[in-house]
């Protein structure tokens, strides 16, 4: 296999060839996972990466790897972003029982700095949610808070949005903005219900983005 390159025919190794068709169709991607497929160590590829990328087979970008160059920025990063998984970047849920008091879950919210708690019951399964204006909306007036129970406030099922640890991270991106909502819950399905297993929130996107966009590591 040959391709002009500034006027000189570049001859390729098949080992040069193997890597080609490897970003082409498993594309963008990055060098140790091209060394892992070829069994070899990054270093040992490192060089022939440099000669398709010099001889503009490939092309890089930061944080992203190796990607022919067939394909533009913006579907280098679409195709980058729609990889990315809710069980890659889910946080630790913050939770209370149905019985807290909406004075105690207040104070929760506070002293774990979140904008979201998930109400759950004694098997850890999701029955309701509690946001900012809803703990906010019943602190109005003359009531006594420690003796409302949150599961009279909360927004329960099947008005609640949730995800899994298998779900693309854009989609979930997606709901937060449609719903208009700081938080949604990851879930696995029990016999006992919908477990609660971790979080994914409007601060945990704009990390990963910041992240794609600011990491200089290909």
């Amino acid at each position: 296999m040959s391709q002009l390159s500034g006027g000189e025919i570049v001859e390729l190794s098949k080992r040069q060839q193997h890597i080609i068709e490897i970003v082409k169709e498993d594309g963008p991607i990055t060098g140790e996972q091209i060394a892992e497929r070829l069994n070899l160590t990054r270093a040992t590829l490192r060089p022939d990466l440099a000669i398709l990328t010099m001889a503009g087979f490939l092309d890089a970008r930061p944080r992203v790897g190796y990607f022919y160059t067939g394909k533009t920025g913006n579907e280098l990063l679409t195709e980058t972003i729609k990889k990315y998984k809710v069980q890659d970047y889910q946080s630790r849920p913050i939770v209370v029982e149905e019985s807290t008091s909406v004075y105690d879950a207040i104070s929760t919210m506070f002293l774990e700095d979140v904008g979201t708690l998930f109400v759950v019951d004694h098997h850890s399964c999701l029955t309701g949610v509690l946001s900012r204006k809803d703990l906010l909306r019943a602190s109005l007036g003359k009531q006594d808070l420690a003796a409302i129970p949150v599961h009279i406030i909360m927004t329960r099922m099947p008005n609640i949005t949730v995800c899994r640890r298998s779900d693309l991270l854009i989609e979930v991106a997606k709901q937060l903005i449609d719903k208009q909502i700081d938080g949604i819950p990851v879930v696995k399905d029990t016999t006992q219900g919908l477990e609660v297993t971790g979080r994914i929130t409007k601060t945990t996107i704009t990390k990963v983005f910041v992240e794609l966009v600011m990491d200089d590591q290909v």
